[in-house]
């Protein structure tokens, strides 16, 4: 908790004369051009649903959407992305993705049939989509993705917003007098699978990031599209069972496909938290040795299950504030470390780097200080 409440910001450094209009003029453009779409895909569904199905489809779509958001975000527990970056992935996959597919698959079903557009348009079109609100964002933000980890959370917020409308669009069908009842979709699509287009969507995630954190040449070109075809394979099989196998077909790939699925997300996660562990005992030691951490501090930042008892214990004692101060504390150790890993492996190249070092180490300093007086 802060002596005076207050919050303090992260650093930023930024060159002399750098011009910032031009992003905010492209990001402006950006976002007016996803509403846009966003309000096609709307005006599309509607037109499929009614006004009364696409109204209770909101509703039911929407309402659980914190929950598994929460679920997603919940695995990113060393270095929060930025809040922004976050919300445009969301609206990507809400808005262009959707939109992208809507009208592909609507094409494909005209051209070629109901089951073509499921089992072949859906997983290419979508996962593609997908796939490409990673590529910009990586390619716009490299600095926020330093492995998997980063990667599986910016392609899960994507997948989420693509789910929730795609869910839209179904439960107003069945809201409007569709084959199946709404209860049995809702029960299908958001108890039993309500991740699954996280999931299809992580295996992308994992391709982009194992090449982020890679220095070999090989995984760096051929991890990222070996990634987004484990998503378009699993989003077929899921298709496939569903549309053509029924209730047999569906409850064998999600025992023996998506079930197995699951498990190698978990395990890749459970690496990549383990490797940015290390990421942080490496690049925070000689803090400690110049005093900036205790020995106690050190080891307690570099372990995910200290710093989830740390944040219980700063809300159980001192409420929402100090929460905040003691993640605002493990957020400011944990980008001094991921700046120093980049720096480390070559992949900054800005001549301001040391004052970004800097910066972050004054912020430490500051949240530490006032850490410790607020205690004392």
């Amino acid at each position: 908790m802060t002596v005076d409440g207050g919050r303090l910001p992260p650093p930023v450094v930024r060159p002399p004369g750098n011009r910032r209009a031009l992003p905010w003029v492209l990001g402006s453009l950006a976002l007016l051009l996803a509403l846009l779409l966003g309000l096609g895909s709307l005006l599309l569904i509607g037109l499929a649903t009614g006004a009364t199905g696409l109204a209770i489809g909101l509703v039911a779509a929407l309402l659980p959407l914190p929950l598994y958001a929460g679920v997603v975000l919940w695995v990113d527990r060393y270095e929060a992305e930025p809040a922004w970056m976050l919300a445009a992935s969301l609206l990507w996959g809400a808005t262009v993705a959707v939109f992208v597919a809507l009208v592909v698959n609507s094409v494909v079903t005209f051209l070629a049939g109901p089951l073509v557009a499921t089992v072949v348009s859906a997983p290419v079109v979508e996962e593609s989509a997908k796939g490409l609100a990673l590529l910009i964002l990586f390619a716009w933000r490299p600095d926020e993705f330093d492995g998997v980890l980063d990667s599986v959370v910016y392609a899960g917020m994507i997948a989420l917003g693509f789910a929730t409308v795609e869910n839209v669009l179904f439960y107003g069908q069945a809201a409007a007098g569709g084959e199946v009842p709404l209860a049995a979709v809702v029960v299908l699509r958001g108890v039993i699978s309500p991740l699954s287009h996280p999931l299809f969507t992580a295996m992308t995630g994992i391709g982009l990031g194992l090449a982020r954190q890679s220095d070999h040449s090989a995984v760096k070109i051929l991890a990222p599209p070996l990634g987004l075809l484990c998503a378009i394979g699993l989003h077929a099989a899921w298709n496939l069972s569903a549309g053509l196998f029924g209730v047999v077909g569906f409850a064998l790939t999600y025992l023996f496909v998506m079930v197995p699925a699951l498990a190698a997300a978990v395990v890749a996660v459970a690496l990549a938290l383990a490797r940015e562990g290390r990421i942080l005992r490496r690049h925070l030691a000689d803090e400690v040795g110049r005093g900036l951490l205790s020995a106690d501090e050190y080891e307690r930042l570099a372990s995910v299950r200290a710093r989830l008892a740390d944040s219980w214990w700063a809300l159980r004692r001192g409420g929402w504030r100090a929460w905040r101060a003691r993640a605002d504390y493990h957020q400011a150790a944990s980008e001094l470390a991921f700046h120093r890993h980049r720096v480390a492996r070559g992949l900054v190249t800005d001549p301001h780097a040391g004052a970004v070092d800097a910066a972050y180490l004054q912020w430490l300093q500051r949240l530490a200080d006032r850490r410790r007086a607020a205690a004392g």
